[in-house]
């Protein structure tokens, strides 16, 4: 299936971004967060997918809202997501891709794809795994089979880190510099374990992101991770 891409492009706009992402987020119905900014920053007009072959998080919480920023023509684009994030994740075997159509002078779409990790699905090895901090996603669909442990479904999005009633700064609760609905939808679990990890995404962030065996590739045509 192809990410969803709306109107042409120039060559001036094509553009390789290197900001791996993650596949983590709960297949739980989550309520949109009304008004709500997602990142902390304007989206591209391209979605991306990634696949996982697994992903094991600390500290999962998840609310709803909005991301912003353009479609390739201009036009202003929101996208409803489900945020997620973890204080701490390990992913097996990643891949993410993302597909710029209609590139001038190619005459063809060209696909970006990078992967990273791969070797962990041999080895099992922590060191071969992608390892992220203090991350979070935007996710608008999901693929896997999941597995909470210690889970809290229905806590308020702006409660995500708090406790006993006092607030636990080491754990994550809505996305810093954001302007989710503190009073939405929300969930949490201790960990979160995805296998066989298939998503569409609109953005990614991470206080730290460690990639071993990088690879990154530019090709015509779409070749995407699924």
């Amino acid at each position: 299936m192809k990410s969803q891409v709306r109107g042409g492009t120039r060559w001036k706009r094509f553009a390789v971004v290197m900001v791996p992402s993650v596949a983590a987020t709960a297949a739980i119905g989550v309520g949109l967060a009304q008004g709500a900014l997602a990142a902390s920053f304007s989206i591209s007009g391209q979605e991306f997918k990634v696949s996982a072959q697994s992903l094991e998080g600390t500290n999962f919480v998840q609310y709803g809202s909005v991301a912003r920023g353009n479609n390739l023509d201009g036009s202003e684009l929101n996208a409803p997501v489900a945020v997620s994030g973890f204080t701490t994740a390990k992913i097996t075997k990643m891949c993410q891709s993302v597909v710029t159509p209609k590139v001038p002078f190619i005459n063809d779409s060209v696909t970006l794809t990078l992967k990273a990790g791969e070797k962990a699905a041999e080895t099992g090895d922590d060191k071969d795994k992608v390892i992220a901090s203090g991350i979070y996603l935007d996710v608008s669909d999901l693929q896997a089979d999941a597995r909470f442990d210690k889970i809290d479904i229905g806590v308020a999005a702006g409660k995500l880190n708090e406790f006993g009633g006092k607030a636990d700064g080491s754990k994550p609760g809505i996305q810093p510099n954001t302007a989710a609905n503190p009073f939405g939808f929300g969930q949490r679990a201790e960990t979160a374990t995805l296998t066989n990890v298939k998503q569409r995404a609109w953005a990614t962030t991470a206080a730290t992101f460690t990639l071993p065996g990088l690879h990154l590739s530019l090709d015509k045509g779409v070749h995407e991770c699924f």
